[in-house]
């Protein structure tokens, strides 16, 4: 299966549940892994025969500077997003993480998966 992906793209956003995450922000890393037929591209050296990561990372931007209570939210707003803008992405996976979560703890990120 041929793939792309874009690995921990970093942004700052205003995710998350408590009133004071949407004020003051927080730094998140997101990963999008897409499948999409590549066969004129790797035979021609043709852009049209993939998709332009470029335009896959300016997606995900867009979709990050939106504000949610919820990363799942987040996540399945940005899959929407690519299955509507690449109409070639038969599926994908997208992991978006909180770098500090909001709470006395000692992690280093907290994750959300989905596969699409």
């Amino acid at each position: 299966m041929n793939a792309i992906t874009l690995h921990k793209m970093k942004f700052f956003a205003y995710h998350g549940v408590g009133e004071q995450e949407r004020v003051v922000g927080n730094h998140f890393e997101v990963t999008l892994k897409v499948y999409c037929p590549m066969e004129k591209a790797m035979t021609d050296d043709d852009l049209d025969g993939t998709v332009n990561y470029a335009d896959l990372y300016a997606t995900v931007e867009a979709e990050m500077a939106k504000p949610s209570l919820l990363l799942e939210n987040v996540a399945y707003r940005i899959t929407q997003a690519v299955k509507k803008n690449f109409p070639t992405v038969t599926g994908g996976e997208i992991t978006i993480s909180k770098l500090t979560p909001p709470f006395k703890c000692d992690m280093e990120k907290v994750d959300i998966t989905i596969e699409f």
